[in-house]
């Protein structure tokens, strides 16, 4: 029997991975789910595949951020792994491929829609990239995860900065409510630079003696940044001027 079919071309797919590969038939039992094994229409599935690549996927994100981002913490550099192997990204990675058109499956689960599933096709591109591991080495897992995996430099710088658990403005909030001091104000005070590179310049303001500017690529970022900055300051109560009510 054949198994429900693969819709797409196989060299489609070789393609949009940038490798073509030498044993095929990894990238098929890739690209097998366990439902259609169950079903006797294929001898092999793709969860031990699965396995390997979850561990490969982890290995060559950690190299790549330990590389590119030599002044992050250890703590931000967990933080921008931990989002680039969630179940999330990884179903974006996934549908750019368009990896659902080549899945194998078992009738039931074609039925129930399978092709479309976050936990199916998140399992089929680890399955994948382990497949182009073993074929191919780790350079060629690396391509492609840099076309479709891993995003730009300051989305990446952003997500470090920006991301939980250093939420800032949260812990701003936090503190005035502590001190019973007025609720923080954001005013946009100007922007510039070229579409591509914006730059955004937000006050953050509490109460009438402690106001603090900062520069980013969006007012998110840049009110932030300034929200960081006044929380180091109410920490650091010596740093503020004489008479001030903080």
């Amino acid at each position: 029997m054949q198994a429900t079919g693969i819709s797409g071309d196989l060299g489609e797919l070789e393609r949009a991975l940038g490798h073509v590969f030498s044993d095929r038939s990894l990238l098929v039992r890739s690209l097998t789910h366990s439902s259609s094994a169950n079903e006797g229409l294929t001898a092999l599935d793709n969860e031990r595949l699965e396995f390997l690549g979850d561990s490969v996927l982890g290995w060559l994100v950690s190299e790549w951020l330990f590389s590119r981002f030599q002044d992050f913490t250890e703590g931000q550099l967990s933080l921008l792994k931990n989002h680039l192997v969630s179940a999330a990204h990884l179903l974006a990675a996934a549908h750019r491929l368009d990896l659902g058109r080549y899945l194998h499956l078992g009738r039931g689960e074609e039925t129930a829609g399978g092709r479309s599933k976050q936990r199916l096709l998140v399992n089929a591109l680890e399955a994948v990239l382990a497949a182009v591991y073993l074929d191919g080495g780790a350079d060629a897992v690396r391509n492609i995860l840099l076309r479709y995996s891993i995003p730009g430099d300051e989305e990446l710088a952003q997500l470090a900065g920006a991301g939980p658990p250093h939420d800032f403005r949260a812990e701003l909030e936090r503190i005035v409510r502590e001190r019973n001091l007025p609720r923080p104000q954001y005013v946009l005070l100007g922007e510039g630079g070229p579409g591509h590179a914006r730059i955004f310049v937000m006050e953050v303001r509490v109460g009438k003696d402690l106001a603090v500017t900062a520069e980013g690529s969006s007012k998110k970022v840049a009110a932030h940044n300034a929200a960081q900055e006044v929380c180091r300051i109410l920490k650091e109560p010596h740093e503020l001027h004489a008479g001030a009510p903080y």
